[in-house]
């Protein structure tokens, strides 16, 4: 959760902060809990069941969501830590403080989370847990190496559905992927392939209706790196916005259906 924090003026005419950078990270993290004890009682039942536990699976035909969503809570808290982590340096915190309190407060708000899920018919699933962790983890590495973002993102394909009752967990309509992107390697010198990058996703279909054909698919592909191209256009903090999201007609792609 971003917070506006206002700045005062001193009597020298310099900017005063209401807030240290400390008490800042603080208020996120506690503007972030209460975000999200709201939307839990909203919208996943907390409060319903008394504290359990459960394992969900991970990507096999028969859990409830194929895995997607497995792979929502990776990117779930990789797009939290690059979040945070960018308040964080944008308050004076060195990149390298940066990126862990970013992937910490990340890996405590999914974490809170996942014990609110325990007191609803969901139940705290350790491979949530487990996906949580490593999303954190990419967040970090690719957060205070640059050199690692430059090649590889991290997105959400979505198409959103203002239907759904709860679009942050409509993983019909999502897919995950990773991007390798060709103009983060420096052997790479011509700029008509610096445009180009590989793709590896996955996603499911047919989960949100039992009347459905349930599906499970891998697929790599060819696309169209539209950071570097709204970059290059002048549009260079708007483009960043495809670091974490991959537009649907930027690409082409061969898909694999998993066995049943």
């Amino acid at each position: 959760m971003l917070l506006s924090l206002p700045v005062l003026a001193d009597e020298q005419g310099n900017g005063s902060e209401w807030f240290s950078k400390e008490e800042k990270l603080w208020i996120t993290n506690a503007g972030g809990l209460a975000v999200l004890t709201t939307w839990g009682f909203i919208s996943w039942d907390y409060g319903e069941r008394g504290s359990h536990t459960r394992s969900e699976g991970w990507f096999e035909q028969d859990t409830s969501e194929g895995g997607a969503d497995k792979m929502a809570h990776f990117y779930s808290s990789y797009l939290a830590a690059h979040g945070i982590s960018a308040l964080c340096e944008s308050w004076g915190y060195s990149i390298q403080k940066a990126s862990l309190y970013g992937s910490l407060s990340s890996f405590g708000l999914m974490s809170f989370i996942e014990v609110g899920d325990s007191f609803s018919h969901y139940g705290l699933s350790f491979e949530d847990f487990f996906m949580n962790i490593l999303g954190c983890y990419a967040g970090y590495m690719l957060y205070k190496y640059p050199d690692y973002a430059r090649k590889i993102d991290f997105r959400v394909e979505y198409i959103p559905d203002f239907s759904a009752k709860d679009m942050s967990t409509d993983y019909e309509n999502m897919k995950f992927l990773m991007a390798i992107k060709m103009n983060g390697f420096d052997a790479i010198e011509n700029q008509y392939l610096q445009f180009l990058e590989y793709h590896i996703g996955y996603y499911a279909r047919g989960y949100s209706d039992d009347e459905k054909e349930k599906r499970r698919n891998l697929y790599v592909g060819i696309g169209m790196n539209l950071s570097k191209v709204f970059s290059d256009l002048s549009f260079r903090k708007s483009s960043k916005i495809f670091n974490y999201y991959q537009f649907p007609f930027a690409y082409v792609q061969v898909k694999r259906e998993l066995p049943k």
